[in-house]
C-alpha cells in the first residue's frame, strides 16, 4: 500500500528535511517591521514518491502554533475524479521548515479530496472534513448526477495522526444535494466574538438534480456548524437558487471561505460559476452565525478573478480587527499572478489588483491563507499555500510566507484624471502617463511600456444589451506593434467583451465585440498611424457594429445580440489590453463613452466643437489634468 511507502519516507527523511536551516536570506528577525517574502515548494510530484499532481490547498495553524498543510495527492494524474488521497506536511517553526509528506486519508481508487481543516482552540482538537466520490481509471468527468458524501476525521495531537474518516452526511448534507455536493475547499473557522462564540463553521456547496434527465436544476451555497466543539453538525444558513428551464442563471456560488467579521457575523465569498451577473466572485454575510443568510449572496463585479476558488482571512491583532485578506489570481480569465486583496471595510469593497500585493507573476490557481502570529506580535506574519508554476497553475503546491509590512497598509491605486460625466468617476492613470498638448487643451501621452487609464467600476457603465457609443482623439504612429485603444469586459474566445485595437503592421484599425450569442468584428483599410490627431468613434447602433474616423463611417458589419456585461468581472480599460499586453504608444484626448448610439450629427458636434452632449454619457475624461492627490 502507499501508506506503507509514505511511512518509510517519512522515517528515513526526516533528519534530512525537517530540520533543514532556514535560508540564509532569512531576516534575523521575522517579527522585525521590515517587508520580507519567502516562499518555498511544499507539494510536487517530482519531489514525492506515488504522486503525478497535487491539488486543492488548505492550511491552519493549530492551537500549538504548528502549521499544518494539506493537498490533493492524485495518484494516476491531474484529473479531478480519480485515485486521490489527502496529504499533509507539518512546520513547527511558522513556515520555516517542513515534516516529509504524510498521508491522511487515502483514496484506495476513488476521490478523497476538498479538504477543509478546523482548528477548535477550546480543546485542541482539529477536524479534517473531505468530500468523496467513486474514483475512474481515466480522466473523465464524474458521472451525473456524481454522488458525493462528506466525512471527518479528527486529530488530539497536532496533527500526528488522525481518527479514522466517518461517513457525515446526515449531518453536513442536505438530501436534495444529489447532483453535485463539495466541502471548501479551504479551511474553516471558530467564531470568537459575539453571542456564539465557540461556534465552528465552514463552507459548502451542492447542487439538486431534476431526478429524470440529469440535469442540475438549482444550485446552494450553504454554512455548516457545530456547537458542540465538533461532536454534532449541522446545516445551517443556506441560500438556494434556481435554474429556470432552458433560461440564464443570475448567480452560482460555489466553494465557499468563511471568515469572521468584527462584529461576530460570517462572512462567507464564494467563487462564481458561471451565472450572468457581473463578476466571478460573490459573497453573503450571516449575522447569526451561520444559521442563517441576511441576503442572498450577490456578485462583486470589480474584484477582478477568473473563475477559480478563493480563501479569505481576518487579520486577528490587538487594536487592529478591520483588516480582511483575500488571495486569488489577478487576471481577468486566465488562473496567473496570485496577488492578496484588502478589504478594510468589512468586506463591502476590496483593493484593485494594482493595490494588492502580487505574490507572483507564475500561473496560479487554488490558494489559502493563515495567520501564523500571535495577536499580539508587532509585526503580523501570513501563510499562503498556493497552487503555482511556471508553466501550468498545477505545477506544484507553494507556501509563501509574509508580513503585512510586504502587503502594504491602504495602498493608493495611483493618480487620477477626472471623468466629468454624471458618474464622475476619475480614471486611474497608471505607469505615469504625461500631460502635453491635446486636440482640446490637454492630452495624455502614453509611452507603450506601462501607461494606461483604467477606469473605476460603475454600474451606470455597463452596455448590456443595449446601444453604445465610444468615441476618442488618437494620434499615435512611433511604435509598429498592436495597441489597444478601448477595451471593455473580459478576454479569451468567449467572454463578454469589446475592444478596439489598432494594428500598424496589418495597416487597420479592428474592432471585436463577443456576447453569450457570438462574434462579431469589423476592421478599417488604414491604421491612422501618421502621428496625426484621428477621431475614432466605435458603435453598436441598431443591430450594427460601426467604426467612424474623421467624420467618416468607414467600417460596419452586423452586430450580435446579448450583454457585454455579464460573467466576467467589470474591467474598463484605456491604451491596453486587460492582461497588460498591446500599449498604447500615443496620446489621447477626450474620451468618452455612451451607453445609446449618437447620431451622425451628434457625433459631428463631438469631433467639431468638442461639444458636451450629455445625454446616455457615462464616462468622459478631457485628459487635461492629472491629480496625484485626491482633491489635488
Amino acid at each position: 500500500m502507499r501508506a506503507t511507502a509514505l511511512l518509510s519516507a517519512v522515517l528515513t527523511g526526516v533528519l534530512a528535511t525537517s530540520l533543514a536551516p532556514p535560508s540564509a536570506a532569512e531576516p534575523a528577525d521575522p517579527g522585525s517591521a521590515a517587508p520580507y517574502l519567502h516562499e518555498q515548494v511544499l507539494f510536487k510530484a517530482s519531489q514525492e514518491q506515488g504522486y503525478r499532481c497535487f491539488r486543492i490547498p488548505a492550511v491552519v495553524r493549530a492551537a500549538d502554533g504548528a502549521l499544518l498543510a494539506f493537498a490533493e495527492g492524485r495518484v494516476d494524474n491531474c484529473g479531478d475524479t480519480g485515485d486521490i488521497d489527502v496529504v499533509l506536511k507539518r512546520s513547527t517553526d511558522g513556515g520555516r521548515t517542513w515534516s516529509p509528506l504524510r498521508l491522511v486519508n487515502e483514496g484506495g481508487g476513488d476521490t478523497h479530496g476538498n479538504p477543509v481543516p478546523i482548528v477548535d482552540h477550546t480543546t485542541g482538537r482539529i477536524f479534517l472534513f473531505t468530500t468523496y466520490n467513486a474514483g475512474r481509471d481515466d480522466d473523465g468527468p464524474c458521472s451525473v448526477p456524481c454522488e458525493r458524501t462528506p466525512h471527518l476525521q479528527h486529530s488530539d495531537d497536532g496533527g500526528l495522526t488522525w481518527s479514522a474518516p466517518v461517513d457525515v452526511s446526515a449531518q453536513a448534507k442536505l438530501p436534495e444535494w444529489d447532483f453535485w455536493y463539495a466541502t471548501g475547499p479551504v479551511h474553516g473557522i471558530q467564531l470568537t466574538r459575539g453571542p456564539h462564540a465557540g461556534r465552528l463553521v465552514f463552507g459548502v456547496c451542492g447542487e439538486t438534480s431534476d431526478g429524470g434527465t440529469a440535469k442540475s436544476v438549482a444550485n446552494a451555497a450553504a454554512l455548516v456548524y457545530s456547537d458542540d466543539h465538533g461532536a454534532t453538525w449541522q446545516v445551517g444558513a443556506v441560500d438556494t437558487i434556481g435554474f429556470p428551464a432552458g433560461g440564464p442563471f443570475g448567480q452560482k456560488p460555489q466553494e465557499i471561505t468563511v471568515t469572521e467579521l468584527v462584529d461576530g457575523s460570517v462572512y462567507a465569498g464564494a467563487r462564481e460559476q458561471g451565472g450572468t451577473d457581473v463578476g466571478n466572485r460573490g459573497f453573503a454575510i450571516s449575522k447569526d452565525g451561520g444559521e442563517s443568510f441576511s441576503t442572498p449572496f450577490q456578485a462583486i463585479p470589480d474584484l477582478v478573478t477568473p473563475m477559480v476558488q478563493g480563501a479569505v482571512l481576518r487579520l486577528d491583532r490587538i487594536g487592529r480587527p478591520e483588516r480582511i485578506l483575500f488571495s486569488a489570481p489577478a487576471d481577468t480569465d486566465r488562473r496567473r499572478w496570485m496577488t492578496i486583496r484588502s478589504s478594510y471595510d468589512h468586506g463591502r469593497t476590496w483593493e484593485s489588483a494594482e493595490q494588492g500585493a502580487r505574490i507572483t507573476s507564475d500561473w496560479s490557481g487554488y490558494s489559502d491563507l493563515v495567520q501564523i502570529s500571535e495577536p499580539t506580535a508587532r509585526s503580523t506574519d501570513i501563510g499562503l499555500l498556493y497552487e503555482g508554476g511556471p508553466v501550468d497553475a498545477r505545477d506544484e503546491i507553494r507556501f509563501a510566507r509574509f508580513n503585512e509590512e510586504h502587503l502594504g497598509w491602504r495602498e493608493p491605486v495611483g493618480p487620477t484624471t477626472a471623468d466629468v460625466s454624471k458618474t464622475n468617476k476619475d480614471a486611474y492613470a497608471l505607469g505615469g502617463p504625461a500631460l502635453v498638448g491635446g486636440r482640446f487643451g490637454g492630452g495624455l501621452a502614453l509611452d507603450g511600456v506601462d501607461d494606461y487609464l483604467r477606469v473605476p467600476y460603475d454600474p451606470a457603465q455597463l452596455p448590456g444589451d443595449g446601444d453604445l457609443t465610444y468615441t476618442a482623439w488618437v494620434r499615435y504612429g512611433a511604435s509598429k506593434g498592436d495597441q489597444a485603444l478601448l477595451w471593455l469586459g473580459g478576454m479569451g474566445g468567449t467572454a463578454p467583451q469589446l475592444w478596439l485595437r489598432a494594428e500598424p503592421r496589418n495597416h487597420r484599425l479592428i474592432a471585436r465585440m463577443t456576447t453569450a450569442e457570438g462574434s462579431a468584428s469589423v476592421m478599417t483599410s488604414q491604421a491612422y498611424d501618421d502621428e496625426q490627431w484621428h477621431h475614432v468613434v466605435l458603435q453598436r447602433s441598431a443591430g450594427r457594429l460601426l467604426l467612424w474616423v474623421d467624420g467618416v463611417q468607414v467600417a460596419s458589419g452586423p452586430a450580435v445580440g446579448g450583454s457585454l456585461s455579464q460573467r466576467v468581472a467589470f474591467q474598463l480599460q484605456i491604451g491596453q489590453r486587460q492582461d497588460n499586453a498591446q500599449r498604447l504608444d500615443g496620446v489621447l484626448d477626450e474620451v468618452r463613452l455612451y451607453t445609446r448610439a449618437l447620431s451622425p450629427a451628434e457625433l459631428d458636434r463631438v469631433r467639431l466643437t468638442n461639444s458636451a452632449e450629455p445625454a446616455g454619457q457615462v464616462l468622459r475624461l478631457p485628459l487635461d489634468r492629472i491629480r496625484t492627490t485626491p482633491g489635488g
